[in-house]
């Protein structure tokens, strides 16, 4: 049963990939259409029809682009849909969500000192709240608040500002701010599967069967394009932030991630300005750095505890106490790994321990039994370089420590 954690650590390296490249694909796909359609230019000899056009050099070769707001004349026998990007990427992002969070709920979604929950209920909130959330956004985007673009940000940017306070209230940070992306994710995939593309697919079917298409699809499916082109970067952050506890560990994480939003905003504003040819507006970069510094400032704010929590052990955890070898892998992860995973890092240079993991106490070495069994006893990745000079006497016996009692019980 053990060589299952080894397998599932390779399933989450595939999917994770698999997520990356289809991530790549859709943001560039993405950004690059935002960039065209912001220069397109106009002249008077263009097609009847055609809106703009741009002339680009890439690859040892021109390229001439023409855009038809409608269509043009004759439709083309071939059309490139690009959609499967969008669904690749939400797809393995939801795979990702199953097997780190879900299937880890215990260690990586639930925290019994914010909200003391069943692994099934945690689930059923995390579904409910990124599922929800199209549902609310879809119908205020559909509603007389959405006529107007200004009205509607202002109301959805306080709505994330909601779900990022919200979150920290019911799970751990590092799932806080992963949720927060993927409630904001499943929005920007849900706008390219249920709004854009069935949008564009009844305008030309009305242009095929010789009809005038609805103006308000290509308004709709603007909009929703604009929403997505600014939540881009803010998800970006958000997916890798569970790298960073001093961004998701903090007691100010909900307003970290509030104020990340803001500077995707201008970061983003930059960009469509410059493409459009309307400027270099260089003050966005001063109000990002300004922003990334009072995050990095709210960062350090430590956090106010009305006395210390109660440590709390799982059942998942108990066989791990409860094995014979504990006792000498408790002494061997603190002294060869707490220096660095604690509260409050012995290791010059560090002021949060890594990835937010600590190791300090019986609960959050068994809580980390996995972990320690990977890192530290199948590999040789813990600690970096060997810097505590582990041996390989230790190294198997915290491989004996998690390979006994999981072979003794149902532990995966």
């Amino acid at each position: 049963m053990y060589e299952y954690a080894i397998a599932w650590e390779w399933l989450n390296f595939a999917v994770r990939w698999l997520h990356v490249i289809t991530g790549i694909a859709w943001i560039g796909s993405s950004f690059y259409f935002v960039a065209l359609d912001l220069g397109l230019r106009q002249r008077p000899d263009l097609p009847v029809g055609a809106h703009g056009e741009e002339w680009q050099v890439h690859g040892g070769g021109f390229y001439h682009i023409q855009k038809y707001l409608v269509a043009p004349e004759q439709m083309p026998e071939h059309l490139t849909w690009f959609k499967w990007e969008s669904y690749a990427t939400w797809l393995s992002g939801f795979a990702m969500l199953w097997i780190v969070y879900y299937a880890g709920a215990d260690l990586y979604l639930i925290d019994p000192h914010v909200l003391d929950v069943s692994r099934p209920v945690a689930i059923a909130i995390s579904l409910a709240s990124i599922f929800g959330g199209w549902v609310v956004y879809d119908t205020i985007c559909k509603s007389p608040l959405g006529r107007n673009d200004t009205r509607l940000m202002v109301l959805l940017y306080c709505i994330l500002v909601g779900m990022a306070w919200g979150y920290t209230q019911l799970f751990t940070g590092r799932a806080a701010f992963l949720h927060l992306g993927a409630f904001t994710a499943t929005i920007m995939s849900a706008n390219v599967f249920m709004i854009i593309i069935p949008n564009q697919k009844k305008v030309v079917a009305d242009l095929i069967a010789g009809k005038t298409p609805d103006p308000k699809l290509g308004k709709q499916a603007k909009q929703r394009s604009t929403h997505n082109n600014y939540l881009t970067l803010p998800v970006l952050f958000l997916m890798l932030s569970n790298h960073y506890p001093l961004a998701f560990g903090t007691q100010y994480n909900w307003i970290i991630a509030s104020l990340v939003f803001l500077m995707g905003v201008t970061i983003r504003h930059w960009f469509n300005t410059r493409h459009a040819r309307k400027g270099d507006p260089t003050w966005t970069w001063l109000v990002t750095a300004i922003l990334f510094i009072v995050i990095m400032w709210l960062s350090t704010v430590p956090k106010i505890l009305s006395g210390n929590p109660v440590e709390k052990v799982s059942a998942v955890q108990q066989p791990f106490i409860a094995s014979a070898e504990f006792p000498k892998v408790r002494d061997t992860v603190l002294g060869r790994c707490s220096m660095c995973h604690a509260k409050e890092p012995g290791w010059e240079g560090l002021i949060a321990p890594p990835k937010g993991v600590m190791l300090e106490t019986d609960s959050q070495i068994a809580a980390h039994a996995r972990e320690i069994y990977l890192q530290a006893g199948r590999s040789h990745a813990m600690p970096p370089a060997n810097v505590t000079a582990i041996s390989d006497e230790e190294r198997q016996l915290l491989a004996k420590w998690y390979e006994t009692t999981v072979k003794g019980g149902t532990i995966q």
